[in-house]
């Protein structure tokens, strides 16, 4: 078991670290009512876009029209402190603690490791201790899945994630506009400089930001662009934009991997462009990372 996980967490490794490139799309923007949503979550009413990027990435393409009922998307990443709820209620081991390790970005070396003692408490190995406010990570599909069961939610669908995103804007590359750096600011967590030896930490953070450290979307959404890859509840397809559903789409109906989105604080614009809102990439289910968390949603029928 151990040397299969090892196995598909250097797979996932690889996946993660493809470079992406290009922009986006989406309709007129949606009205969002908080009033009458869930603590800490945001209604996202219906309605149809444009999914994916004819200028992006093969696996981006073809944008295609997506229509999707309303739903409920919670505000900002999981923390290490509503995660800590659950385990505290439950008992709850991750897969990281059964497997006695996890994957760590060695940020001196530049590259990933496998790391014993790493999880979701010491997200960087054993001596380190995660905040409070911060994304909880080292989290798999399980986990997340587990951890949503428990709180009366799942996790979005990629078309959900997406939707949600662009928070309302048609056609943009990033979640607030097509300017990385609108007027010079810091819009989200990522690497800032020359990816992997060079991190000017322009924005104040190496790794992890506490969530809601940068402005909200559009639809009052936080972090949906950078500081962690977040699970959603598709099945990975490379080519599942050619055959895929007009409404509610969720997914490939089976695979190796599930999809994540978001992109994190390891991108940066000389390797990895996946903060862009059509960005898209995958992980085996098992998969453990420092920069891989996620968030909830809910049907609001």
């Amino acid at each position: 078991m151990k040397t299969a996980r090892l196995k598909s967490f250097f797979t996932g490794l690889a996946i993660l670290c493809a470079i992406v490139f290009p922009a986006c799309r989406k309709d007129a923007p949606k009205s969002i009512e908080t009033n009458s949503a869930p603590a800490g979550m945001v209604l996202v009413r219906g309605g149809r876009f444009l999914m994916g990027d004819d200028r992006g990435m093969p696996f981006e393409m073809p944008a295609h029209a997506v229509e999707l009922d309303s739903f409920y998307i919670d505000e900002h990443e999981t923390t290490v402190a509503e995660f800590a709820r659950f385990v505290d209620a439950t008992g709850y081991r991750t897969d990281a603690e059964k497997f006695g390790w996890s994957g760590v970005f060695d940020f001196a070396a530049g590259e990933w490791r496998r790391v014993d003692g790493a999880d979701w408490r010491h997200p960087d190995g054993p001596e380190s201790k995660a905040a409070n406010d911060e994304p909880v990570c080292q989290v798999s599909f399980a986990d997340a899945e587990a951890y949503a069961k428990w709180a009366g939610k799942r996790l979005p669908t990629e078309a959900e994630f997406e939707y949600a995103a662009r928070g309302g804007l048609d056609s943009k590359k990033y979640a607030w506009g097509d300017e990385l750096r609108p007027d010079g600011r810091l819009m989200a967590n990522y690497w800032q400089g020359e990816f992997p030896t060079r991190n000017t930490r322009a924005d104040g953070f190496a790794g992890r930001a506490p969530v809601k450290s940068f402005p909200p979307n559009g639809y009052g959404l936080y972090d949906l662009t950078g500081n962690v890859w977040e699970w959603t509840s598709d099945w990975y397809d490379d080519d599942y934009y050619r055959a895929s559903p007009v409404k509610n789409p969720a997914g490939a109906p089976a695979g190796t991997d599930r999809s994540i989105r978001g992109g994190s604080f390891l991108c940066a614009e000389n390797f990895c462009s996946n903060y862009r809102v059509a960005g898209r990439s995958h992980a085996t289910p098992d998969s453990g990372l420092g920069n891989l968390g996620f968030r909830c949603a809910r049907d609001a029928r």
